[in-house]
């Protein structure tokens, strides 16, 4: 009896291509950013609330300060982070909880770089992919972190509304400024496009009235370079994929 064949299957739609390409790429990526996070930020994080903590029983025992040494601290206090309400606890609960953050982040993100390799057009391979995380990883990261690095619990901060409004801006001038210098044809917009990445530190990230951490500098700096690899790992990775599973979705 003769076998019977099937045909080969149709490559999907645009917009499930794009879809899907972004949850296996979004997926991969958070469970490897999990990965790292636990390797080389968790136990930062973890140091920086045993400083935080120990912050007020200090308070508590440090001598009375006078009313023009206490304001500048009812300042800090206001803008330091804070950590009330529901916590998920140390281990397993705390790490799911990260997992479940990073996956969501990394599929709405991979979902971004796919829709922006589809509008592009060409051909697509981990390789470009590889490309296209790199350029995310500018706008959404090294740019942002630029003015508002990373902070660790117990830092002082401007207002969230501030930091949020800044950090939105910075992105948008980011991602537009190097799609000018990238695709733009002409000099006069490729121009445009590097006066867009410098116009948000030109004008400035919003800062706190006082600058205080009860982390010690060195974790601090220690925190700054391991979510810089952390995030390059995720960002790489997630372009990497986002262009694989484009192509194999195709």
């Amino acid at each position: 009896m003769p076998l019977i064949r099937t045909a080969p299957a149709a490559g999907l739609g645009a917009f499930n291509r794009i879809i899907a390409s972004a949850a296996a790429a979004g997926i991969l990526a958070g469970l490897l950013l999990t990965g790292v996070q636990q390797v080389q930020v968790a136990p930062i994080i973890l140091q920086a609330e045993v400083f935080e903590s120990a912050a007020p029983k200090a308070l508590e025992v440090a001598p009375t300060h006078s009313h023009a040494d206490a304001t500048p601290h009812e300042h800090a206090d206001e803008g330091a982070h804070e950590h009330g309400g529901w916590q998920p606890d140390d281990g397993f609960e705390r790490t799911f909880y990260t997992a479940v953050a990073n996956i969501s982040a990394g599929v709405g993100y991979a979902l971004l770089l796919a829709a922006a390799i589809s509008l592009v057009g060409r051909t697509s391979n981990w390789r470009a992919g590889l490309l296209w995380g790199a350029a995310g990883y500018t706008a959404f990261f090294v740019a942002p972190s630029i003015g508002l690095p990373p902070e660790l619990p117990g830092t002082v901060a401007a207002p969230l509304l501030a930091r949020q409004l800044w950090w939105t801006a910075t992105v948008a001038a980011s991602a537009g400024g190097l799609a000018l210098l990238v695709f733009a044809k002409n000099w006069p917009l490729k121009i445009g496009g590097a006066l867009m990445l410098l116009a948000p530190h030109l004008v400035g990230s919003p800062q706190p009235a006082v600058h205080s951490s009860t982390a010690p500098a060195e974790l601090a700096r220690s925190f700054l370079y391991a979510t810089l690899l952390a995030n390059a790992a995720f960002w790489l990775a997630m372009g990497a994929l986002a262009g694989y599973f484009y192509k194999k979705f195709g």
